[in-house]
């Protein structure tokens, strides 16, 4: 059950000095790249992922950058003074979930308790949500999913790697985590929609842990059934809907749709395999392949069947 009312000031306190150094200077170095990069593409983040062409872009003002990441890290700064209060990652639960007992003293069993809450909310299973997690998450040591990360190529961050965009969607989608939570501190205003000023707030809470495992949890489910309503076959076995719901995840439903029809288009398939290989390295898998269609298919069909593998977590 979500608490609406509890909320705190959402710190790094955890990390030591040289790690606060550190991730200052890839968030710098992250936000130069990646308007580089887009730049670049001629693109906008919307080509980058999930594909939500309803979600407005947003502004490259937008507070969740630099001062932004200061404010996190020096809650007693005067940057922290405006920042508005999210919920504070719980702690893993005392539970005999399934994610406990799989994850055991794994790399990642911090958030086993995270998964098993937000698969009982959701329905969906625990080891589903955290293939998904893994596949998304950046690694450190041993493969420890990192929750302050962020891609230089766009702007994904977070476990669940959501961009802008789609993370501000699902805190305008009702009956999400994310919604509940925006509704709770004041983020949403009367139609329901993010306001300018508490962007930043929300954007932040892409690096809580519980709130991305609990956003992957309902982006998940919407995707499964949203890909269910239009036609795709989806089994009811664990790695069915994992990996169903991590195309979902990666590609957005609309892109999604189409690649399990075969439907996308030659320059659709192309921009989105450079984005994840580079552009050389595409044209060499088109090459290979005859087509840009059947080399996009063949990395992401590899890709899914090697890093969306629930049984590792069951």
């Amino acid at each position: 059950m979500i608490d609406k009312t509890a909320s705190s000031n959402l710190t790094a306190a955890n990390l030591s000095a040289s790690q606060k150094a550190r991730l200052i200077y890839d968030t710098a170095r992250s936000e130069m790249s990646g308007r580089l990069w887009r730049a670049a593409l001629g693109s906008t983040e919307e080509t980058e992922g999930e594909g939500k062409s309803s979600i407005t872009a947003i502004s490259q003002s937008d507070p969740i950058g630099l001062d932004r990441l200061l404010a996190i890290l020096d809650p007693d700064s005067k940057a922290a003074l405006d920042t508005a209060a999210v919920p504070q990652a719980e702690a893993p639960a005392e539970t005999s979930g399934d994610a406990v007992s799989a994850m055991g003293g794994g790399p990642n069993a911090r958030y086993a308790g995270m998964l098993d809450a937000a698969a009982e909310r959701t329905g969906l299973p625990a080891s589903a949500l955290a293939a998904i997690v893994d596949a998304e998450a950046a690694k450190g040591a041993g493969g420890t999913w990192q929750p302050y990360s962020r891609n230089p190529r766009s702007s994904a961050a977070g476990l669940g790697q959501f961009l802008n965009g789609t993370w501000e969607g699902e805190a305008e989608r009702s009956g999400t985590w994310l919604n509940s939570t925006a509704e709770a501190n004041g983020w949403l205003d009367a139609r329901g929609q993010v306001k300018a000023e508490s962007r930043g707030a929300l954007l932040a809470l892409r690096y809580d842990p519980r709130a991305s495992i609990e956003a992957v949890a309902d982006y998940a489910s919407a995707n499964v059934a949203a890909l269910r309503r239009s036609g795709a076959t989806i089994g009811a076995g664990t790695t069915e809907v994992a990996q169903a719901a991590y195309l979902g995840h990666h590609l957005g439903v609309g892109d999604a749709k189409r690649f399990l029809a075969g439907g996308l288009s030659p320059d659709r398939a192309r921009k989105l395999l450079g984005a994840q290989v580079g552009s050389a390295a595409a044209e060499r898998r088109i090459a290979q392949a005859g087509s840009a269609v059947a080399a996009h298919r063949s990395w992401l069909m590899d890709y899914v069947g090697k890093h969306v593998r629930p049984e590792r977590f069951a």
